[in-house]
């Protein structure tokens, strides 16, 4: 027996000496020698002689695993860090990113010299080029027109003669400069580089590249820089590259002579890349900051499927072919392109505790491979004949981020310079958590999916807001389904879509989850879902401003929102698109456009007034809603709870927190801001003194209010239904019916005093058609219109 467990005793000792890996810790300093040997008493001087080290003990230990520490300093990257798989197991951790710094910047030795009375110039090294220029950890501003103003709608400042013939006469050389341009729809910008001037005196142009949705640059929303003669206002600077010269406009409290002078050189800093085959496993990257890098606009970019999306395959932090790899408690500050960059091939990422902000494109972003997508397509107006495509559902292939972590970041003042751009961008991928982060002050989304390949996404907790800032026709979340089932021609969409119902499914194979979020964009919608986004369940969000916009798409099922001063904006839905709306509040009647049908269900909802209410039942939806005051226990301060009276619980509402919005870390929450409190409107107060416009049939209709009305329409008395605007597509219309300025007096022969008493007369009638007495031109007419 002694024998027995002697044996059993060994094995498990030599099996645990077996399954031990060596740690090895390696240490840099900035003080560090080039001829140190990476121990804590002699560090090395720089992060690639450490990962060089780390390479070479891998090569004798392929199981140990490696601790790069990295002490306080800032720390000159001459070419990106490499991380591929056979350096899995790898962590490179700074001691905190507030004193720990990786840069994509070199140092530049100045010498400057008077120009002009404001500004100086200073030889550089012969063939340097950059993009960004950098005093004392501040970037300083390209020479641009017109001059940066940061309240500006949309470029930091935007002029409509940014490159006309005349200014352009004015330039030496305008070769090199930058012109970007919103969109003709200011559905995100272009960028372009001038490469010289035609004959008529208009420039030559090279790019545009940056957007799947092409069109003419806006007319008005336009910038251009890196033009000498326009280096006219303090922070300005300009690189002549031709001369080795430097020109810089000062602020007057700047002292140069002892001002810390960086120029960027690089435009990623950190590649971990392996590929599906052979992943990067188990790489750490923590409490480090990522500062300074070139700008990527000009860079190529390839179009996220049909989305409006094009995007330059790169980032400050890129990973590929990866598995279990961390990004934590990092900072990314003025960074000129993409941030984080999950591409192709990437499972269990997590991307936690990091604060980003002042960059020039996208903070986090999972890109898929195109060669994943079955019968893709990529621009908004291509697709594949129904006879021609694949019709099996889900990838064909691994190439795609799944299975990831987007947790705790603090994301804010992204999109510095480009405009298509998000906090979180999401396509071509399955599985991806975005949870508990704090996103404002952009100009697109603050979170984007760009496709429904392949769902399964779950966005909970998120603080989003101060969206859309520069741009428009988007949302605080916005989403994009242009997949197999999706066509640019309705008609055929109708087609196909009826002979395959469940054909959305072959991409959108997963649902996507929405809940428990906080959404506010004053400049389109706070969610919205564009063409053809699919197979959704969106629940307990409270949505603070512009509501909820459903566009063409199937089986989006929303219940249990708070939507405040607003509603549900349903568009051009499918006859049979199976949507489900129930259980919400919301504050203002449905703001339907261009229906074929009103979905599966729509009921059980809380309307501010009976008004609003009568306008939905009018389409035979909503027979168990209700109207009245939700009583809100403190929406001023953002406190959206109900109280246990509240009409709301009759309906089937349940509260949900009200305070786990957005970033939880103490030290990224401290400085995170949060949405401005609520005034709410008094819709739930209407009275025949207050009635509004309201909707009917496309057309804007509102009650006789008073005797200047009485007066103006020839009405013996201030009572009847105002035609304010008809729209020509609404059968109330058609064949000689209602008229921009009619007055209905009567409806199937009853008296029309108000609104509420039209609305209520439409419920009543069950046919095609109604029979009115109206006012036109102060002479009473009987007609008779059509309501279906």
């Amino acid at each position: 027996m002694k024998k027995v467990v002697l044996f059993i005793l060994t094995i498990s000792f030599i099996s645990s000496c077996a399954l031990k890996k060596d740690t090895v810790s390696l240490f840099v300093a900035s003080n560090g020698e080039i001829t140190n040997d990476g121990s804590e008493e002699k560090p090395f001087g720089s992060l690639d002689d450490a990962v060089k080290r780390a390479s070479e003990i891998k090569a004798r230990k392929p199981e140990a695993e490696i601790n790069i520490n990295i002490s306080k300093g800032d720390y000159y990257l001459n070419s990106p860090i490499i991380i591929p798989p056979n350096l899995s197991g790898l962590s490179i951790k700074g001691t905190d990113a507030s004193e720990v710094k990786i840069k994509g910047s070199k140092v530049l030795n100045a010498d400057w010299q008077k120009h002009t009375d404001d500004i100086y110039v200073t030889a550089v090294p012969e063939s340097l080029d950059f993009d960004q220029f950098v005093i004392n950890d501040k970037a300083q501003i390209l020479a641009r027109y017109p001059n940066y103003d940061e309240s500006a709608a949309c470029w930091l400042g935007f002029a409509e003669d940014a490159i006309s013939k005349e200014r352009l006469a004015t330039w030496k050389n305008p070769e090199g400069a930058f012109f970007s341009a919103l969109r003709n729809g200011k559905w995100g910008g272009f960028h372009f580089k001038i490469t010289g001037v035609n004959k008529d005196g208009t420039a030559i142009l090279e790019g545009g590249q940056q957007n799947n949705r092409y069109s003419k640059p806006h007319p008005e929303f336009r910038m251009v820089e890196n033009v000498f003669e326009e280096l006219d206002s303090p922070g300005e600077w300009y690189l002549d590259i031709a001369a080795s010269k430097l020109y810089f406009w000062p602020e007057k409290e700047l002292d140069l002579k002892t001002a810390q002078i960086e120029v960027s050189q690089l435009k990623d800093l950190i590649k971990i890349v392996g590929t599906l085959d052979n992943p990067v496993k188990n790489v750490s990257i923590s409490g480090i900051s990522f500062d300074n890098t070139r700008r990527t606009f000009l860079e190529d970019f390839e179009p996220l499927l049909r989305s409006d999306w094009t995007i330059y395959r790169g980032s400050v932090l890129f990973l590929e072919g990866t598995e279990n790899c961390e990004i934590l408690d990092n900072e990314f500050t003025n960074l000129g392109g993409n941030v984080i960059m999950a591409s192709k091939y990437n499972d269990a990422l997590v991307i936690k505790g990091n604060h980003i902000h002042e960059c020039g494109a996208s903070a986090i972003s999972f890109i898929g491979d195109p060669s994943t997508v079955r019968s893709p397509s990529f621009t908004y107006k291509e697709f594949v004949p129904i006879e021609e495509m694949d019709t099996v559902s889900g990838p064909q292939n691994e190439l795609y981020p799944r299975n990831c972590l987007v947790e705790d970041n603090l994301i804010y003042r992204i999109g510095r310079i480009e405009k298509q751009t998000a906090g979180v961008q999401i396509s071509m991928a399955m599985d991806i958590t975005v949870k508990n982060n704090s996103i404002y002050d952009v100009p697109r989304a603050g979170i984007n999916i760009g496709d429904g390949t392949w769902g399964g996404h779950i966005l909970e907790f998120n603080d989003v807001f101060n969206t859309v800032l520069e741009t428009s026709d988007h949302g605080s979340f916005n989403s994009w389904g242009r997949d197999r089932f999706w066509h640019p021609n309705r008609n055929v969409m109708d087609s196909i879509t009826t002979a395959n119902p469940n054909m959305y499914k072959w991409d959108a194979i997963k649902t996507t989850i929405i809940r428990n979020n906080r959404f506010r964009c004053d400049h389109g919608w706070d969610i919205d879902l564009d063409d053809g986004s699919s197979n959704y369940h969106i629940y307990s969000n409270l949505l603070l401003h512009n509501g909820l916009k459903l566009r063409e798409g199937f089986n989006r099922v929303v219940e249990n929102n708070i939507i405040v001063n607003n509603s549900l904006h349903p568009h051009v839905w499918f006859e049979k698109s199976e949507d489900v709306f129930k259980h919400n509040i919301v504050s203002d009647a449905y703001q339907d456009v261009r229906l074929s049908g009103w979905g599966k269900e729509l009921d059980y909802n809380l309307f501010p007034n009976e008004l609003t209410l009568m306008k939905s039942q009018l389409y035979d939806r909503d027979e168990h809603s209700i109207y009245g005051d939700p009583l809100y226990k403190d929406p001023r301060n953002l406190d959206f709870t109900v109280a246990s009276n509240s009409p709301a619980m009759e309906i089937g509402f349940e509260n949900f927190p009200m305070h786990q919005f957005g970033v939880q870390k103490p030290e990224l929450k401290a400085i995170a801001k949060t949405p401005e409190g609520i005034e709410l409107s008094n819709a739930s107060e209407i009275t025949k003194e207050t009635t509004p416009v309201v909707a009917w049939l496309r057309n804007d209709i509102k009650s006789v209010e008073s005797e200047q009305e009485q007066s103006a329409y020839g009405l013996s008395k201030p009572e009847g239904v105002i035609l304010l605007k008809v729209w020509s597509g609404s059968p109330a219309v058609q064949n000689d019916g209602l008229k921009r300025g009619d007055v209905i007096l009567e409806a199937a022969g009853k008296e029309v005093k108000t609104v509420k008493d039209f609305f209520q007369i439409n419920l009543e009638n069950k046919g095609n058609t109604l029979d009115l007495k109206i006012m036109r031109n102060q002479s009473e007419k009987n007609i008779t219109i059509n309501t279906k």
